[in-house]
């Protein structure tokens, strides 16, 4: 056995894949226009992404959740996700460093209401040693702040993979499947409501600071560059929970082979596009 294959698990069996045995269509349709699959980004529990490539350019497209949990249907997750994510990308559709919905996606005729796409944003995602210049973090700070004026929290900021770094060298923010939006009408907007959105905003503030001040660190003043002293008190509550269920689900994930040590995603059989981009460096 090869050293590749002594550390990498096996293929994720399909209740750790979001469309089960299949992957994402090979061919779709987006205003009548036809795109044919050229990479397969990421296919985890919640959803598979991929490029998309036809004559009117590329797109990327993510599939969400359609396989049960043991005999649970779990259809109706991945088409609350997909509205989810469209619905932000078409509120900040006036926003340039969020790229815009492609709308509705078929396959073999039929609509896919699990399905969100956008605009493909030539880039990479952001990493922890990336270098970029004096104008990326404040260019950030004003697309959060776009939108948290609309009543949005972005709520999985804490991962640098979901901010882009544009071949202009700008960001550009993707990935909304877990974002929060508060409605307009009540109970959506009551009281109790408002402070949860005010507690996700702020979360976002600060995992965006904590990127700010890993990789850009000197165009910080001094008092600002401590990011134990900028973290919330519920973001320690929320870690003391966390951190116990992320290792769980590790060695779960080493007990089922399919990751292997202990338990990082550069063990997978096939990870991510970030994380195989992370290999490379």
């Amino acid at each position: 056995m090869d050293n590749e294959q002594a550390t990498t698990g096996k293929p994720r069996p399909k209740l750790f894949r979001a469309l089960g045995h299949n992957d994402p269509p090979k061919v779709i349709v987006v205003l009548g226009e036809q795109y044919e699959r050229t990479t397969i980004l990421k296919h985890d529990s919640w959803a598979g992404t991929a490029i998309y490539e036809g004559i009117a350019g590329k797109l990327i497209c993510k599939f969400n959740r359609q396989q049960s949990i043991f005999g649970f249907p779990m259809k109706w997750l991945g088409r609350r996700l997909a509205r989810r994510e469209t619905r932000v990308m078409q509120l900040m559709a006036d926003c340039p460093r969020i790229p815009d919905d492609c709308g509705i996606i078929y396959a073999d005729g039929e609509p896919l209401d699990y399905a969100a796409g956008h605009v493909f944003i030539p880039g990479r995602p952001m990493a922890k040693d990336d270098t970029l210049n004096d104008t990326f973090f404040p260019l950030l700070q004003d697309i959060l702040k776009q939108l948290h004026r609309r009543d949005i929290a972005y709520v999985d900021l804490n991962k640098a993979e979901n901010i882009i770094v544009g071949d202009d060298g700008n960001p550009y923010l993707v990935d909304f499947q877990i974002s929060f939006t508060l409605p307009r009408w009540w109970p959506g907007n009551s009281l109790p409501m408002r402070v949860l959105l005010h507690i996700l905003q702020r979360s976002d503030e600060y995992h965006l600071m904590k990127h700010f001040v890993r990789i850009r660190p000197d165009l910080l003043p001094p008092e600002q560059r401590d990011i134990k002293q900028l973290r919330p008190w519920w973001i320690r509550g929320w870690r003391m929970l966390a951190t116990p269920f992320r290792e769980t689900r590790r060695r779960l994930l080493v007990l089922l082979g399919i990751r292997k040590g202990t338990g990082k995603n550069t063990t997978e059989f096939d990870p991510e596009d970030a994380v195989r981009r992370s290999m490379k460096k």
